[in-house]
């Protein structure tokens, strides 16, 4: 992690065109442009990884869509920019997870069973590092209790038999699928708990359909948000 964040802080100044040292060498891109500053985003999900994003990063980015477990993903990172003496409300929150417009619920689970398997690997590494009595929320955590084995030879596709050990209720906690309404309802619920952007990760089949489904009936819902 301190050779991570020591790569962050190198990587930011670098790509802002800033004189930088690095394996004994100065390096500068001078082309860069310094106006505006270009941000810098971690993604994670332990509490190390949070922190280093709340001393160094500009924004957290989280691969799920729970609201309870983003906000204790928030509150790590700003609690580490604030003890930094950086001002932790400055940093953004920018969640990605799949999204399935449909009134087939039931056809939307399963076509998003994979993405919390998938985000069990992550999970399992914070247990494996962390133990299940650290600070992790339950939210996080209690799902991988049920996981059996991990294929990658079938990694984050749709109908992946790994995924059998995901219930409904992770599906619905992990992603945004189901009606419009639903979806509109599921991105209102992340707004209030502080969410600044969304990122679609689209299924295989339907995508258009989705895509159509967001442009025409979801973000018009959300007045001041640019598509």
């Amino acid at each position: 992690m301190a050779e991570f964040e020591e790569a962050c802080r190198m990587i930011k100044a670098f790509m802002n065109g800033e004189k930088v040292e690095w394996n004994g060498k100065e390096l500068q891109l001078e082309w860069a442009l310094r106006e505006p500053e270009l941000p810098m985003y971690i993604a994670g999900y332990g509490p190390k990884a949070l922190a280093v994003a709340g001393r160094v990063s500009d924004g957290v980015i989280i691969q799920l869509a729970d609201p309870v477990i983003v906000e204790w993903i928030m509150a790590t990172a700003r609690a580490s920019a604030e003890k930094a003496g950086r001002d932790p409300d400055a940093l953004e929150c920018i969640v990605g997870a799949p999204s399935k417009v449909s009134d087939d619920l039931a056809q939307c689970r399963e076509e998003v069973r994979w993405f919390p398997a998938m985000v069990s690997n992550h999970v399992m590494d914070l247990i494996e590092r962390y133990g299940w009595d650290s600070d992790i929320p339950s939210e996080l955590t209690d799902f991988v209790k049920a996981r059996k084995f991990y294929d990658y030879k079938d990694h984050s596709r749709v109908g992946a038999a790994h995924g059998e050990f995901v219930t409904d209720e992770i599906c619905d906690r992990f992603t945004v699928i189901g009606s419009a309404a639903d979806c509109t309802k599921k991105l209102r619920e992340l707004e209030a708990v502080g969410v600044d952007q969304f990122n679609i990760y689209l299924m295989t089949n339907g995508q258009e359909e989705v895509l159509r489904a967001y442009g025409a009936e979801i973000i018009p819902q959300f007045a001041g948000v640019s598509a």
